[in-house]
């Protein structure tokens, strides 16, 4: 599952907790579904991957880090902006292997963060980060990332649908009870209008 910011509402959780109790088996990994599985995952559903584990762990919380923006369906969707939890992974691997400090990850990941989603690419980032970070860590993370950058959201996207391919996923626990609630009512006679 995913989302569509800012022109089609996300997977709402009780529509998760409606297809479960349904006995519909339902994973998330990487992005949108990562999230989702973080919130849910004490209700059955499966969680895949280091994002849906960062979520998980309260590491990250804000819907933004995933957050990709892009160009239309004639474009084929291409992304033309980098979502935040893939520079804090590139940010991470460049200090384990001692291009930049922790503390120049630290202050360009604070720099990411206060962007906003669409406007954040590496080229954007590193514009900014020029001002408060020296030249020689810079020079450093650009031959880091043009040797590898990591991309988080597509390595656990990919093992998400390992699992479905080798249904390696394991049972989930017995379906939720599912409440009918007021919402839900209005949501199912709003389906019914259309």
């Amino acid at each position: 599952m995913d989302g569509y910011f800012e022109h089609v509402p996300a997977v709402w959780h009780k529509e998760i907790l409606f297809a479960m109790s349904e006995g519909v088996k339902v994973l998330g990994a990487a992005s949108m579904g990562a999230l989702r599985a973080a919130e849910l995952h004490t209700y059955g559903m499966v969680g895949i991957g280091g994002v849906f584990a960062r979520y998980r762990d309260g590491v990250l919380d804000g819907d933004d880090e995933v957050a990709v923006a892009h160009e239309d369906e004639a474009s084929g969707f291409r992304a033309v902006s980098d979502p935040m939890v893939n520079i804090r992974a590139a940010l991470e691997c460049a200090a384990a292997s001692g291009q930049i400090s922790q503390a120049t990850a630290a202050r360009i990941a604070v720099i990411g963060k206060s962007m906003f989603y669409p406007e954040r690419t590496w080229g954007c980032l590193l514009r900014s980060a020029a001002f408060e970070v020296p030249d020689v860590e810079l020079d450093r993370l650009r031959t880091f990332l043009d040797d590898r950058k990591p991309d988080l959201k597509r390595d656990d996207a990919m093992q998400a649908l390992q699992a479905c391919r080798t249904s390696a996923l394991s049972e989930p626990a017995r379906p939720p009870a599912f409440v009918r609630t007021n919402a839900w009512a209005c949501f199912e006679a709003a389906q019914a209008e259309q």
